[in-house]
């Protein structure tokens, strides 16, 4: 049987050229990167050169970007390192109801030392209430963070605005952008982002690494104690191999970008246009032109989420009904209960994120099944 995978904003399939460029990292160039003789002094290159390609697809300066082992971690540092850091300063943050859950529980346990949180509403399209931002800017609002673009519903925040009124008020401001680099264009300059997390796997990459940007002159807390690596900031022997996949991929990612954000929009929009007009009673959750490009979150009516993909799953389909980090939650998603989706609704909201893998023959495949199993029921 064919697996037709329409899930990639929970993971995506490693790049063969990304694994060719980390296989000698995971046998002959083994060495530890802090060892001073030829190997480890080899496998510091690589580790440096990834750094400058982290660097270079989001247009900021090598030296301001941190390796992690992942989007959580990158997400954590960002969020409580930097309030340890800077709780002088204060401790009220700023977020919105639909962040990732490495945001949303970061934020819940520095409100269980003493910081404040507002959770901004965002409306209907799941876009941030930028009036309520400003109003809830307090004198001791230390930071702001809102995530570029939505994992479940693809809305993309009006970032450059957002920006704005951080550096207006001299606060600040971090993005969860796990499910944009790679997907959007991202330059830091332009945008005046302060921290931004990234994901390797997200973007044809390794899973078990991550980045964090930080501009030049931003204190934060290390995350973990022990060794010296990554400026004192990150303790422990690196992981070459996924550091160096992490560079290739983002350096493929740069370079093919263009297509890829046009491919994706042409399928994710040619799937949402035969949903709509073959199957009756559907929900396009999130904003059609804000939107990352192969995103396609839908809800279908009477329709039990996890009862459909696994019937998509008997034929080879693989899709998600949300986050793949809350998989085995009963709990409709936060998301959509925050853009004002009954439970019903939520439950029954079945999200397709595609990838340059994916065919017009199998979108065609896709709304086939979903009618079939629709029509069954």
């Amino acid at each position: 049987m064919k697996i037709r995978y329409f899930d990639n904003a929970a993971t995506t399939p490693i790049n063969e050229k990304v694994l060719i460029k980390m296989f000698p990292y995971l046998t002959n160039s083994y060495g530890n990167s802090s060892a001073m003789y030829t190997i480890g002094r080899h496998a510091k290159k690589a580790i440096e050169e990834a750094r400058r390609e982290v660097a270079d697809i989001i247009n900021v300066k090598p030296k301001e970007i941190y390796f992690t082992s992942c989007g959580s971690e990158s997400d954590n540092t960002a969020i409580k390192c930097f309030a340890y850091a800077n709780k002088d300063k204060g401790k009220h943050i700023i977020t919105s109801k639909i962040e990732h859950h490495a945001i949303l529980e970061s934020c819940r346990a520095l409100e269980r030392q003493g910081f404040e949180v507002t959770y901004l509403n965002v409306n209907k399209e799941g876009i941030v209430d930028v009036n309520e931002l400003v109003n809830s800017i307090r004198n001791d609002t230390i930071m702001i963070s809102i995530m570029f673009a939505n994992n479940e519903i693809g809305t993309i925040q009006p970032i450059e605005q957002i920006s704005k009124i951080a550096k207006s008020k001299n606060i600040v401001f971090h993005t969860d952008a796990v499910q944009a680099v790679g997907n959007v264009e991202i330059d830091i300059l332009k945008l005046g982002i302060d921290m931004l997390s990234a994901s390797a796997h997200k973007l044809n990459g390794p899973k078990g690494v991550g980045a964090l940007y930080v501009r030049t002159g931003i204190n934060f807390e290390k995350y973990i104690d022990g060794g010296h690596q990554e400026k004192n900031k990150r303790a422990g022997t690196e992981n070459v191999a996924g550091i160096v996949g992490l560079g290739e991929a983002c350096k493929l990612a740069k370079q093919n970008l263009g297509y890829h954000i046009n491919y994706l929009t042409e399928l994710r929009d040619y799937y949402i246009k035969r949903i709509t007009e073959e199957i009756p009673n559907i929900k396009i959750n999130g904003s059609l032109e804000k939107r990352l490009p192969g995103n396609a979150n839908i809800s279908f009516k009477d329709t039990d989420a996890q009862e459909l993909l696994f019937k998509l799953d008997e034929v080879g389909i693989c899709a998600s009904s949300g986050s793949a980090c809350n998989t085995g939650i009963q709990a409709p998603s936060h998301v959509l209960t925050a853009i004002g989706l009954t439970p019903e609704e939520a439950n029954g909201a079945l999200r397709t994120t595609f990838g340059e893998d994916n065919t017009f023959e199998d979108v065609d495949f896709l709304v086939e099944e979903l009618k079939r199993i629709l029509n069954d029921k």
